[in-house]
């Protein structure tokens, strides 16, 4: 089987470089299923890009990584080449905590209706709409006899959770090449002269890809612990495979809110979002915010900063414990029982007559070890085992792989994620849009205790005044004018009305206060202000302002949130890249911006 690999680089991190995963273009399907966040003023944008979470240590970055594969695609050609300055350490992450982080962090956008009291009680409102301390699960071998003469060494060999892992050291680019392809990973010559500088660097490259008995069911987060204390994402090599507009979207767990060092920072211009419609035009504001003049493409918005209010339901359970499985034996019946008992499945027999498992992980260990034999119903097997004892596949059964794995991809990431989460009480969430030829450096990140909170609801009010007329206010006090009768459809604004309202240096000290590069507010006041008088007095107008004075890093937030909605971005693309980054596509926009 040919596996065809990524490589990405984290060259400027003391420690770590790491690549993701290669699959066939495909269409997206919007919510991806797991994380899509729910209610009213939930924004419908999509969620292709590649989430991020990072624990920066007193002398460690622990990286935890989401890997998403389309169902639909070919998960055994899923593949990683990494480079890496020293051996990391390796665990399973936990899926059930980027989906309560996401959800707990997406920024919402929405409008409340009011209407003004016009001395007859009316109340005929109308308007917009409401809108690690890592196990390497395996010790190295260090065969070192897989290279002749150029070849590299392998100095660890193992599996982590659904994936298997060499670490090489050393040899030739040519002998890289011809020890990946000897070992299913499919070659890509523009990889060469990649490879070849990290072999001159001196680095090591980390092989991963999904084990042999595995598929889609099987995939999970990874953890990767490495010596530093400057967590970044890899780009550079991105550029070989990646789509214009890219997603990257990165967490801080810790005490404080975290910002780019060597990227710049906007906050975007809230009356370019379209506020009657929860923000569905989000992802182009912040593309186009962060190609302004300035911001140049290297910017990160803040989507959120403030209490860490991950929920932690479903992440760990006290009641888990891999011990009663162990002592099953040869014969797996009771085992759905105990995983009831658990917690971690629930058969309802009454009523839609199915069996719902709690851990996305679950399901794929069962069929495994614990196949329904053919023709008999899941929910029929599962509430009785032992009335079909002899047709249970014993041959399948392995209390010790089953304990094992539990152990290793549900148990102790969940208890790691807990932990992870009640020891950390601030998070950040950031996100921007990136593209190839604006792939020239790595962004780095650290913390900046000095910097306000950036709220994740954002709720316009919407006033139909006595007259008919209407104005919405959004949360920074500007206020937008609708004449009596006119559609309430959110306004374009004059040509000159800019993306970007504010937009911040980069390379800043450490806590400094920050330095402003651009600072839109004046402009954007003035163009609203004359955008409603030119609406007042029976003409088009342009865009806004009436308060909207907070500026740099006091970001009101823009976010690509959950994928609620189809989104016409394929997941996959060429041989190189750094994870969901590798989308093939879109061409990017970019417009200078004051």
């Amino acid at each position: 089987m040919t596996h065809k690999f990524r490589l990405a680089s984290i060259a400027a991190c003391s420690a770590l470089a790491f690549a993701v995963p290669m699959l066939l273009p495909t269409e997206a399907e919007a919510c991806g299923g797991s994380f899509c966040d729910s209610g009213p003023n939930t924004m419908p944008v999509d969620q292709t890009g590649e989430n991020i979470l990072f624990k920066i240590g007193d002398d460690y970055v622990e990286a935890h990584i989401q890997i998403q594969i389309d169902p639909n695609t070919e998960a055994e050609k899923f593949a990683w080449v990494i480079p890496v300055t020293a051996l990391p350490e390796f665990s399973v992450g936990s899926q059930i905590l980027f989906d309560n982080m996401l959800a707990s962090s997406v920024p919402n956008y929405g409008v409340n209706n009011q209407t003004d009291f016009c001395g007859d009680g009316g109340d005929e409102g109308f308007g917009g709409d409401d809108g690690p301390n890592g196990d390497t699960g395996a010790s190295g071998d260090g065969d070192g006899d897989e290279g002749e003469g150029e070849g590299p060494t392998v100095v660890f060999s193992g599996s982590v959770g659904a994936y298997e892992i060499a670490v090489l050291d050393g040899g030739t680019v040519e002998g890289v090449m011809t020890w990946l392809g000897d070992h299913g990973y499919q070659q890509d010559p523009n990889a060469e002269p990649i490879l070849e500088t990290y072999i001159e660097e001196e680095y090591l490259f980390v092989a991963l890809k999904l084990g042999v008995e595995t598929d889609v069911s099987d995939v999970h987060p990874i953890v990767i612990r490495y010596n530093g204390t400057a967590p970044c994402v890899p780009l550079r090599l991105t550029a070989i495979a990646a789509a214009d507009d890219m997603d990257i979207r990165t967490f801080f767990l810790g005490d404080a809110r975290v910002v780019p060092i060597n990227y710049r920072h906007v906050l975007i211009n809230s009356l370019k979002i379209d506020w009657f419609n929860q923000a569905a035009n989000y992802k182009e504001v912040i593309s186009m915010a962060v190609d302004a003049q300035e911001a140049d493409g290297n910017a990160f918005v803040t989507e959120y900063a403030g209490a860490n209010t991950i929920s932690l339901a479903g992440v760990y359970d006290e009641l888990w414990d891999p011990a009663p499985y162990a002592a099953l034996g040869d014969s797996p019946v009771g085992v759905v029982d105990t995983l009831t008992e658990q917690n971690l499945l629930f058969c309802d027999l009454e009523w839609d007559a199915s069996c719902t498992t709690f851990h996305p992980l679950l399901q794929g260990i069962l069929d495994r070890y614990v196949p329904v034999p053919e023709g008999v119903d899941q929910v029929e097997f599962y509430d009785c085992m032992e009335c079909y004892a002899d047709q249970i596949d014993l041959m399948a059964w392995d209390a010790a792989g089953f304990t094992a794995d539990l152990d290793e991809r549900i148990f102790k990431p969940g208890q790691k994620a807990r932990d992870l989460v009640l020891d950390n009480p601030y998070l950040t969430r950031m996100y921007t849009t990136i593209s190839p030829s604006e792939m020239n450096a790595d962004p780095m990140f650290r913390a900046n205790s000095s910097l306000p909170e950036v709220a994740a609801q954002r709720v316009a009010t919407q006033t139909l005044h006595c007259d008919g007329s209407t104005t919405v206010e959004i949360p920074d006090g500007r206020q937008v004018y609708f004449p009596a009768g006119d559609p309430l459809v959110w306004p374009d604004f004059q040509d000159e009305m800019p993306w970007d309202e504010d937009i911040d240096q980069d390379g800043m000290a450490d806590n400094a206060p920050l330095i402003s590069l651009v600072d839109n507010t004046q402009k954007i006041n003035d163009l609203l202000d004359e955008y409603n008088e030119g609406k007042r007095n029976g003409a088009d107008g342009g865009d806004g302002s009436g308060g909207g004075d907070d500026a740099g890093f006091d970001d009101d937030g823009s976010g690509s949130g959950c994928g609620c909605s189809a989104n016409d971005e394929p997941v996959g693309g060429a041989l190189l890249g750094f994870a969901a980054l590798g989308l093939m596509g879109l061409v990017r926009r970019r417009r200078g911006q004051d």
